[in-house]
């Protein structure tokens, strides 16, 4: 391990101990993750997660442990902001603006029934779209349904980003499009978060993003072909040949190949669809919904469209309930320091 590694993971577990250490899994992510590996910068905040098993105990001995970190909410109790949390917005709880260690943070907390729900069915489509790009795992989980679900939420996102992508694409693309699944429909890209930002996250990362989701291509051979998983696990000689010349991968687009990868979206996609095709007086079933949408030449945007608008609504929903927990002054504060950062 590297000196800087070495000192981002002590850095990492001085501040796990400021926390209660009833967790299930805790992750980390966001630019400072990345700047913090590669460069040490402590300019932007560190972005975490702690999924917990029950919402309303973590917080009760957080807020005992760590009162200054809540806003004003935390006058009406820990079963309240537990409530708050996962009956609102993407079912997040966020503090923000914490300094600890010497740096920034903002952790959310999540219960670990509603990231399955998240990451099986997409229903709010937010920490499950963070976990389709590499995150820093600090707190791996033991927990098999959670595990079983990190793997599943990957499998969909590489169904939707097939879906999305034309016959021949580049494996820069490829990893594009599933990080953008979560950025297309979010309010935020509008106004607040820099126009590049999904290529920062995925130029820096592409050796990461591949071997994220090596092990879940190297099963769908039938249906697309990625000639990067053929070129020696030497890392250098894999980074210099793609350089000189991007990596073209092909996928099978016949309607039988787009049926199979629609039927194994998860549900809240699936349900968007089924919406959207009987807009009309015609009402169709899942099954046929599906089917139709395989054969229509604008497969690809409707899929897109769908997964859109499920974005749209959380993010607005969550980013709603942030002002809240939060309070106004570090909202603003947060708002700002975005602001900057977008404009920079």
């Amino acid at each position: 391990m590297s000196s800087k590694a070495a000192n981002f993971a002590a850095l990492f577990t001085r501040i796990l101990g400021r926390f209660p250490q009833q967790q299930n899994f805790c992750f980390a992510y966001g630019s400072a993750v990345k700047k913090q590996l590669t460069n040490n910068s402590k300019e932007n905040m560190f972005d975490l997660i702690f999924c917990v098993d029950n919402s309303s105990k973590w917080h009760e001995l957080n807020m005992k442990q760590n009162p200054s970190h809540y806003s004003g909410l935390k006058y009406f109790g820990h079963n309240f902001i537990s409530k708050f949390q996962e009956n609102f917005g993407a079912k997040i709880y966020f503090n923000t603006l914490v300094p600890l260690e010497g740096v920034t943070v903002k952790y959310g907390v999540i219960s670990t029934k509603d990231l399955v729900t998240d990451l099986l069915e997409w229903s709010d489509l937010y920490l499950a779209g963070r976990l389709h790009k590499p995150v820093e795992i600090l707190k791996p989980t033991s927990n098999s349904e959670v595990q079983t679900a990190l793997q599943l939420n990957l499998q969909s996102a590489i169904h939707s980003a097939l879906l999305i992508l034309p016959e021949s694409f580049t494996e820069y693309d490829f990893y594009y499009t599933l990080s953008n699944l979560s950025y297309s429909g979010d309010f935020r890209m509008i106004f607040g978060e820099k126009k590049n930002k999904v290529e920062n996250i995925v130029k820096p990362q592409l050796n990461s993003f591949r071997l994220l989701y090596k092990p879940i291509l190297g099963t769908l051979s039938d249906y697309v072909d990625f000639p990067s998983l053929k070129i020696d696990e030497d890392i250098e000689m894999a980074l210099e040949t793609r350089s000189k010349s991007p990596t073209i991968c092909s996928q099978d687009i016949s309607p039988l190949a787009r049926l199979h990868h629609l039927n194994q979206l998860p549900r809240w996609p699936q349900k968007a669809l089924t919406r959207l095709w009987n807009r009309g007086s015609l009402r169709q079933d899942t099954e046929d919904v599906l089917r139709a949408i395989a054969y229509d030449p604008d497969c690809n945007e409707i899929v897109l469209k769908c997964l859109s608008d499920i974005v749209w609504k959380s993010s607005i929903s969550q980013s709603a309930k942030g002002i809240a927990t939060a309070g106004l002054l570090k909202s603003v504060q947060y708002s700002f320091r975005k602001i900057v950062k977008m404009m920079r």
